[in-house]
């Protein structure tokens, strides 16, 4: 986030250095010349303050849910029969590990996601490439949302943090394919974690 902010008013700094100079000093013939670097800073504004929507959702969600480590968790850039989206996806075990069937959380959106896409990949991929993907990071409720991250170097803290969620927890229009097992008490943790129920949940066990 940090970062992030830094970026953001690093080109945005550009972006009206550029206009200043090329407006208050310059000819229009220098316009021609002004216009790659122009176009190039606004995209990069862009892009840096589309980050901080989801570096929110990261945050919301570390914190009503713990960090759980986990190992070769399957994979796939396949549809997932029981994904409600498609896309490559990536199935977590339930949050008490129950030892009930994992569920599939799909990569809705993609920004941000190539270097997930190039390792969770196809029969193409490269092992090595493969293998970092084999010890995960997880928080949330994969029936609702979650964030999902790889392990540092030394292993002792999660780096690539990605937000992920299913769609009916944000769309009401969505199916619903894994909130027969929901408690209230899982509902609620949900929304304070960011999901937004639109019609009442299941009745609380």
């Amino acid at each position: 986030m940090a970062l992030n902010l830094i970026g953001l008013i690093g080109w945005l700094a550009m972006l009206l250095g550029l206009f200043y100079v090329l407006l208050g000093y310059l000819s229009p013939g220098f316009s021609v010349l002004f216009a790659p670097l122009i176009v190039y800073s606004f995209y990069r504004v862009v892009i840096q303050l589309r980050y901080f929507p989801a570096s929110l959702n990261v945050l919301q969600v570390l914190q009503f849910y713990p960090w759980r480590v986990l190992h070769g968790a399957p994979r796939s850039l396949d549809q997932h029969p029981g994904a409600e989206a498609d896309g490559m996806w990536i199935e977590f075990p339930y949050p008490e590990g129950n030892g009930e069937k994992g569920i599939p959380l799909v990569f809705v959106k993609h920004y941000r996601s190539l270097w997930w896409l190039k390792r969770i990949g196809g029969p193409r991929t490269k092992p090595e490439l493969k293998a970092q993907l084999d010890t995960l990071w997880f928080a949330g409720d994969p029936r609702f949302l979650g964030v999902v991250a790889v392990p540092s170097k030394n292993g002792d803290s999660p780096r690539r943090l990605h937000f992920l969620y299913q769609p009916s927890a944000c769309a009401p229009a969505a199916a619903r394919r894994h909130w027969e097992n929901a408690t209230f008490a899982d509902l609620e943790r949900a929304r304070r974690a960011g999901a937004r129920f639109v019609e009442p949940s299941p009745s609380p066990r």
